[in-house]
């Protein structure tokens, strides 16, 4: 072999002070008592590098990484200092950025100010030995379809000044700013690339051959090709799997050389695609394949195939059983990045994730646990999924759960399938269809939400229902916001959901007390509003009866610290339509009607749930007349101050044989203020999902503030440009049709079939008022259980909201959310579409005690 393919690593670590977890800037005060030849500075003060010696094998090289970690840790754990192997410090901030002293580093901050200044980053290089420096230059060239890999599981940068970036690898974000860094391009040998790297100093844009920042280069002080674009790992084993991998596929490009084989690169826009989607994604999303054209592969696949192609050479190398044995430990247990979104979504606290990296950078160098969780048998683990990690391991909230139903046999699952509908039955938990009581598709594994969760959720939302509540009130008022230029007149007036009988009401009445919102995850962890239900939104007397159903059919699942009770929601409904109508009528005892359409509306079961918990007169329009201004009972003459309408239409509607005008005149009393109406005319404006895109923008009109939960991207085909982006794309995906509900007209484009796609276009195009697009959000997962075990659904969430006022103060989140189940194989999760649901088990504070209803 031309190349020697020895080994070795340097290795950028944070200095992290173990006192507060910040960074600490004593490398200048540390690097004395330390051995000139293992430890070196870094541009800044908060970072010392660690170099390997030259070594053969993976094993030395684990050693030797270990060794140095172990050495500098003692080193400096007198002066209350530790280190964490990590592409960003999970705490780290612009402001602690300190220079390390020198004239090199001075200049460089001279020149480049603030890319100086924002690189509080750390990466690990890894040589291979490669003495001819024309062969070296020709084999960087064509490593580089790996390279988007081996940057994934390095991944370990998701935080960056204190948030999360919704990157694996911010730090290689934050390196491409450099000049000089990312590809070289093609050259032919070495002496037209150190020509290039003449005349790149000469120009004054980089300082000296150091500053050679590419992701592979033939090294500029040793005879080594030199891999740059990885993020320092806090798993050792991670930096040992990734020089292996590179080694070999140094080894494969040598033969590629001295074969004479021809070779096509991959084009520079595409190699940069590449490396970026493998920031953007790590191992928890898609990455580009290695061929000249673009293809879309899960991770796992992605890296597996590299693995597979590598064989060859780690087998001549003497090295497939270690790096392969290594891959499933990575597989299994995530990159960094996971494990650190893992550690914060569990309190929100980045000292959690501080504490992570380090353990995991002194820890063992397998990263394994003492006593690691079991996997799942079969499980088949989806990116994204909020119970089960990598290696189809039960993430930290499921641990305990996985346990016990994985304790069922089929018999188990089947007897208690068996008394879960048979409660259901009992109990007539469901949808009303064609007269009859469809069956409530139960699941009987429940779904957690963090503490922290839950209070980010309970800030977004609570400011996306005030928005929404003085939005209802000045579009159907003053108007200010069309004044103001904010808003144009016929984006709302007439619109879907537009009801002129809404500007009857009194200008400070609360119009939406009860709002619903479907919100969703991504892959990633992060929450998005799906929609806006304010007309009338329904779950929440299911999301209690699956908590009852829970305690009836699995009284022995254990249960986390801090459960909340659903039953607090039925206080939390009556205080808020008697708050409401004392603030209208008057009456500080006032008496509130629940209006239904009986057994034969869809949500009877809720209709009737509701009024008995909050304490509602449950009445159908039969059952109402108006006397003497008042809103009464028809057969008592019992006053009622406020009216919850859960009809399939416009109050004004509301007939009956003695009140045929009975609609008009509740209107008229409400006018008068002498009825408050919860789910009021008109409130379905917000639910049209042309106007879903417009609250954002009234989140900063009314609360000058910046929304909390982000929208799905939506695109409205009305505006022309629009139009045609979603015509072009309709394939790609998923169009609604604006007054849409229970999954009705929903198109998954990347699902559907080209006649379908066909049609769709065709429909847009004759009604471009009728429909949106919106991105396709790669929904979470959550296990399912049946007689063969887990099965990964697709699920989103469905929050409530209650709403007095539109002060902070005046909205409040309630304490149970539905969570509703896709069928397999779809991301369609209405009922009336095959989906079903489980029980959300919200975790409290604490501090908090459980509500019960009184």
């Amino acid at each position: 072999m031309s190349a020697e393919l020895t080994l070795g690593a340097e290795e950028e670590l944070h200095l992290i002070d173990l006192e507060s977890g910040r960074l600490s800037a004593k490398a200048p005060r540390l690097l004395p008592r330390l051995p000139a030849d293992r430890f070196g500075a870094e541009l800044q003060r908060t970072t010392i590098e660690t170099n390997t010696p030259v070594v053969r094998s993976l094993d030395d090289l684990r050693r030797v990484i270990v060794d140095l970690r172990s050495e500098l840790s003692a080193a400096i754990a007198p002066a209350g200092v530790t280190i964490a192997a990590a592409g960003t410090a999970p705490r780290s901030e612009y402001a602690d950025f300190e220079l390390t002293s020198g004239g090199r580093y001075g200049r460089m901050q001279e020149q480049y100010r603030m890319l100086v200044d924002e690189q509080l980053i750390c990466g690990l290089q890894v040589h291979v030995g490669v003495s001819d420096r024309d062969l070296a230059v020709q084999i960087a060239q064509r490593v580089a379809p790996v390279l988007p890999v081996l940057l994934a599981l390095s991944a370990s940068s998701p935080f960056w000044n204190g948030q999360d970036t919704g990157y694996s690898s911010f730090r290689s974000i934050i390196w491409q700013r450099w000049p000089s860094a990312g590809s070289f391009g093609r050259v032919a040998d070495a002496a037209e690339y150190d020509a290039m790297l003449e005349d790149l100093i000469a120009s004054g844009v980089i300082a000296d051959k150091k500053m050679a920042y590419f992701d592979v280069r033939p090294s500029s002080h040793a005879p080594t090709l030199e891999l740059r674009v990885c993020d320092a790992t806090p798993v050792v084993d991670d930096a040992v799997l990734i020089a292996g991998l590179f080694r070999a596929a140094v080894r494969k490009a040598e033969k590629s050389v001295e074969s004479g084989a021809g070779w096509q690169p991959r084009s520079e826009p595409l190699h940069r695609a590449a490396m970026w989607q493998a920031a953007r994604s790590g191992l928890s999303g898609e990455l580009l394949g290695q061929g000249l054209h673009p293809e879309r592969l899960p991770a796992e696949i992605a890296v597996r195939q590299l693995l597979d192609r590598l064989r060859p050479e780690l087998e001549e190398l003497g090295d497939w059983g270690t790096v392969a044995d290594l891959l499933e430990d990575t597989l299994a247990r995530g990159n960094s990045t996971d494990r650190q979104r893992t550690a914060y979504a569990e309190r929100g606290e980045l000292d959690d994730v501080v504490a992570l990296v380090v353990q995991d950078t002194a820890g063992t160098p397998s990263g394994r646990a003492e006593h690691p969780s079991i996997a799942i048998p079969s499980y088949r683990v989806r990116a994204g999924d909020e119970a089960v990690g990598p290696g189809a391991r039960p993430r930290p909230a499921f641990r305990d759960l996985a346990a016990f139903f994985g304790g069922w046999d089929a018999e188990t699952t089947i007897e208690r399938c068996a008394a879960r509908d048979a409660w259901t039955r009992e109990h007539e938990v469901g949808f009303v269809v064609d007269g009859g009581v469809q069956a409530f598709d139960c699941d009987l594994v429940p779904r957690t939400v963090s503490a922290y969760e839950w209070s980010q959720l309970g800030l977004g939302l609570g400011q996306r229902a005030r928005a929404i509540e003085l939005f209802l009130r000045d579009a159907y008022g003053e108007r200010r916001i069309v004044a103001d230029g904010a808003m144009d007149e016929h984006q709302f007036v007439g619109a879907n959901g537009w009801d002129p009988d809404a500007m009857r009401l009194p200008a400070s009445a609360v119009r939406a007390p009860v709002m619903g919102f479907d919100l969703v995850r991504n892959e990633f962890g992060g929450w998005r509003v799906l929609e806006d239900n304010v007309r009338s939104p329904s779950g929440v007397a299911f999301g209690m009866a699956l908590r009852e159903l829970m305690d009836e059919v699995v009284p022995d699942a254990p249960r986390p610290e801090h459960l909340r009770d659903p039953r607090s929601v039925t206080r939390r409904l009556r205080d808020t339509l008697r708050t409401n109508a004392t603030a209208v009528t008057g009456n500080p005892d006032p008496v509130i009607g629940l209006v239904s359409d009986g057994p034969a509306a869809g949500a009877w079961f809720e209709h009737r749930r509701l009024a008995d918990g909050a304490g509602l007169r449950l009445l159908a329009d039969s059952d109402l007349d108006v006397r003497d201004g008042r809103v009464v009972v028809a057969a008592t003459g019992e006053v009622l101050d406020g009216l919850y309408l859960r009809v399939d239409r416009d109050a004004s509607a509301l007939r009956n044989d003695h009140a045929p005008d009975l609609g008009s005149r509740i209107l008229d009393a409400a006018e008068a203020g002498r009825v408050h109406l919860t789910n009021a005319p008109g409130n379905a404006l917000v639910d049209d999902k042309a106007m879903y895109v417009n609250v954002p923008d009234l989140i900063w009109y009314y609360l000058d503030e910046k929304p909390l939960l982000d929208s799905v991207p939506t695109y409205r085909t009305s505006i022309e440009g629009e139009r045609l982006s979603v015509l072009d794309r309709v394939g790609e995906l998923v169009t609604k049709p604006v007054d849409g509900e229970g999954g009705r007209g929903v198109l998954i484009g990347p699902s559907a079939s080209a006649p379908e796609v066909a049609e769709r276009r065709r429909e847009i195009a004759a009604n471009p008022e009728g429909w949106v697009g919106q991105e396709v959000v790669q929904l979470s997962s959550h296990p399912t259980i049946g007689p063969a075990g887990f099965d990964p659904r697709h699920v989103d969430l469905r929050a409530f909201v209650y709403v007095t006022g539109t002060g902070p103060d005046d909205v409040h989140l309630a304490d149970v959310a539905l969570t509703r189940v896709a069928p397999e194989g779809s991301m369609v999760v209405n009922s009336s579409r095959g989906g079903g649901a489980k029980d959300t088990w919200i975790i409290g504070d604490r501090g908090d005690t459980e509500q019960e209803d009184n």
